[in-house]
């Protein structure tokens, strides 16, 4: 195999800021998970991407003020993240996420956010109008990608056994089993599938 897709498949389980770089779009909230972990506390799942969106304290406070404490209500509404570049951590520019349009509200929402232990700014959130979301997720799903070429070379592979031997088709194959089931079980169904195709032939040859 010469894909080199898998190599570039973000290991990260959110959307991060450098997600954003080609630009800001628009999610729908679909649910939110609250207390998965001690630093990310809340996970805002959003239609198009199994990956969700972990808001900062910042932006947390941020949701709370424009809809609200219940995330159960959140269901269904939107916003607009973008990315950031001065946002800093460990005293560097980093880069993150902030809101910048939410649904639901009726006018502008300015708060003041915490910047340092010393100083807060102005945050401003516009209302989000009834345009339709943005349906693409922050990036093409590489892994579905790949799976498909592998399924691909399953079907059209000379010597099957070969491809299967093969260390890239495997280290592939490995990496969806442990990361990405739902798209291991597609590609061994379609092995299987190969496998039943080939087999008769085999037995037909070595009993020649």
């Amino acid at each position: 195999m010469n894909d080199m897709t898998m190599t570039v498949v973000p290991k990260s389980d959110q959307i991060n800021a450098d997600d954003l770089i080609g630009g800001p779009i628009t999610i729908q909230v679909s649910r939110v998970v609250i207390g998965e972990s001690a630093e990310q506390p809340v996970s805002v799942f959003f239609e198009g991407s199994q990956k969700p969106y972990r808001p900062c304290k910042q932006m947390r406070r941020v949701m709370i003020h424009c809809w609200g404490s219940d995330a159960k209500v959140y269901a269904g509404r939107r916003m607009t993240l973008y990315r950031d570049p001065t946002v800093k951590y460990g005293g560097f520019e980093v880069g993150g996420i902030r809101i910048s349009h939410m649904s639901d509200i009726d006018a502008e929402k300015v708060m003041a956010l915490t910047v340092t232990k010393a100083q807060r700014r102005p945050f401003t959130v516009k209302p989000l109008r009834d345009a339709p979301p943005v349906q693409d997720t922050p990036k093409p799903d590489r892994a579905t990608a790949t799976t498909d070429a592998l399924i691909e070379a399953t079907r059209t592979a000379p010597d099957l056994a070969a491809l299967l031997a093969n260390v890239d088709f495997d280290k592939r194959r490995t990496w969806l089993r442990e990361n990405r089931r739902e798209l291991a079980a597609r590609l061994e169904a379609a092995i299987a599938e190969a496998e039943g195709r080939v087999a008769p032939g085999q037995d037909t040859e070595a009993g020649a």
